[in-house]
């Protein structure tokens, strides 16, 4: 069984290029909550502009809905990012919304997400250059899985907790 609380160090086959034309750094970022609201996690995977990967993290986020499940993946991507010395970067996310609302293009109405996306663009202030992307699911696997690992270890120490109160 994988423990959760290690840091993920296998592979997972991606379909889709890492690399991102004009030397950009690429982070896939993904964020999700079981219920929505419920047991919340995100994932960030970072590859260097010449498309090796530089880092990786899964988040466990507690108890939360999809949409700031996805905007906590970004910050905390975005600062997995500045720590491995990114300099311009490309954000890869399935979350529509989330892209276009860093875009500008949709307004962020709820106030708990304009929060996030406020503490987003704080952090992308730090890069020379930083665009996002939209892509399919399918061509964001490695930060659904580790989204994913986090959710599940939510849900486990949630279960945990239940079964020790006295």
């Amino acid at each position: 069984m994988i423990d959760p609380m290690l840091p993920f160090t296998g592979t997972v086959a991606t379909s889709g290029p890492e690399r991102s034309p004009g030397g950009y750094w690429v982070l896939f970022i993904d964020g999700g909550a079981r219920g929505n609201p419920g047991p919340a996690g995100a994932g960030a995977v970072l590859y260097d502009e010449t498309g090796r990967k530089a880092g990786e993290d899964f988040y466990l986020l507690g108890h939360s809905t999809n949409n700031a499940a996805e905007y906590e993946g970004l910050v905390r991507g975005l600062d997995l990012a500045l720590k491995a010395g990114a300099t311009r970067l490309e954000i890869r996310s399935d979350s529509e919304l989330l892209v276009r609302q860093m875009r500008g293009e949709y307004r962020t109405r709820a106030q708990h997400l304009k929060e996030a996306a406020e503490r987003a663009r704080l952090l992308l202030g730090e890069f020379s250059e930083t665009r996002f992307t939209a892509i399919p699911r399918e061509r964001n696997t490695e930060a659904d899985l580790l989204a994913n690992r986090a959710m599940d270890s939510v849900e486990r120490n949630a279960r945990e907790k239940e079964h020790t109160r006295p």
